[in-house]
């Protein structure tokens, strides 16, 4: 009884350590950007201060933070569309014809560096006077959430059984009926999984929208810089935008959490 009662110390201590590490730098976060510059600065102040909503009024009306809000909703919601029209048919095709050198291609597009393909596509983008488009910041997020969809659903199709395919084979369906009549209706948890974590992805990407966006089409990751200056920075600014970065996606894979968790247990068990 000792030695059990002695772990489940030591899980509760551990577990809590964590969620403190973890949450310790959101809630300061969130609480610096109720403080004014000075108070952030005053050690005295780290509980006890006046709360002011100057910090968000700078973001929402003079930074143009409803403009960029919009960037990355549709920055992100095309390039998780896009990765899942052509991640989903690789990612079956992959699975059901043991297309292992693909598959070894799409592992290597999730191991390499995403800073080491900066240079030459901003050198080809800009030959194709794409640089600051919404194009070029749509094809780069893809080359996150492309690779993420078809590793998340090669697994998934995997895990399916296929005799129902085999079934509709011998019914007269081709491989791309099959495709979308049974697999794709089975592998529906799959799927959102895929779509959610892409979103969430292309949402958080920032070294991509850094290089190749301008000022039109400026992401709220890039937007969050506006409040770094060469002499000082603006505290107070910088945490009301990063606060306005963070909560809505923190919001959203709290609501989702459930359905992601089901949808990787679900492809990791069947069959």
């Amino acid at each position: 009884m000792k030695p059990r009662a002695s772990y489940q110390v030591f899980r509760v201590v551990a577990l809590t350590v964590v969620v403190l590490v973890l949450l310790a730098p959101l809630v300061w976060m969130v609480a610096a950007s109720f403080k004014t510059n000075v108070d952030i600065y005053d050690p005295s102040k780290a509980l006890s201060f006046s709360p002011t909503l100057d910090n968000y009024a700078k973001v929402l009306k003079q930074a143009n933070y409803v403009e960029f809000i919009v960037n990355s909703l549709w920055v992100a919601f095309a390039a998780t569309v896009a990765s899942l029209v052509l991640g989903l048919p690789a990612a079956y095709s992959m699975s059901r014809f043991n297309m292992k050198k693909s598959a070894l291609v799409v592992l290597m597009a999730r191991v390499i560096p995403g800073v080491s393909l900066l240079v030459p596509w901003y050198y080809v983008f800009s030959n194709l006077r794409m640089v600051g488009g919404f194009g070029v910041l749509i094809i780069s997020h893809m080359f996150v959430a492309l690779p993420l969809v078809v590793y998340i659903m090669m697994g998934y199709f995997d895990s399916l059984p296929t005799e129902l395919e085999e079934a509709a084979l011998v019914d007269g369906l081709t491989h791309v009926g099959a495709f979308r009549r049974i697999t794709l209706p089975l592998s529906l948890p799959g799927v959102a999984t895929a779509g959610i974590l892409s979103f969430i992805f292309s949402w958080n990407n920032f070294m991509f929208a850094l290089v190749l966006s301008d000022a039109d089409t400026k992401t709220l990751p890039v937007a969050i810089f506006d409040f770094v200056g060469y002499a000082s920075i603006d505290w107070g600014g910088l945490m009301a935008a990063a606060t306005v970065v963070t909560l809505p996606i923190m919001v959203i894979a709290l609501f989702v959490q459930k359905y992601v968790v089901s949808g990787l247990t679900a492809g990791a068990t069947k069959g």
